[in-house]
């Protein structure tokens, strides 16, 4: 399990937690802007849908969540979400690069 820091508050608790959602949009707002990119790099929109692509990434963080001690349901749950939107957004990001 990922340190932790020790806090000696609930106002403490409450300002790591708002720095981590600050951490995690950030990095969510990254991944975004690369599964732009991977739209550049597919040749259909089945090749952007990637089942296989998706099920690796979802075993793969369910596993990671393991080995921190957070709920792999919650985990796989919260990436599914995420996965279905950016795939969607990548979808349309390919057919705005067919256009051209």
């Amino acid at each position: 399990m990922s340190s932790v820091k020790k806090c000696n508050s609930l106002e403490e608790v409450r300002e790591e937690i708002d720095n981590i959602d600050e951490l995690i949009v950030k990095l969510i707002s990254k991944r975004s802007h690369l599964v732009r990119q991977a739209a550049l790099f597919k040749n259909s929109i089945e090749e952007v849908k990637a089942d296989d692509r998706i099920d690796f990434i979802l075993q793969r963080v369910r596993n990671l969540a393991i080995q921190e001690d957070v709920s792999p349901n919650m985990i796989s749950d919260l990436f599914k979400i995420m996965i279905n939107e950016m795939v969607e957004t990548e979808i349309s990001e390919f057919r705005n690069t067919q256009i051209f």
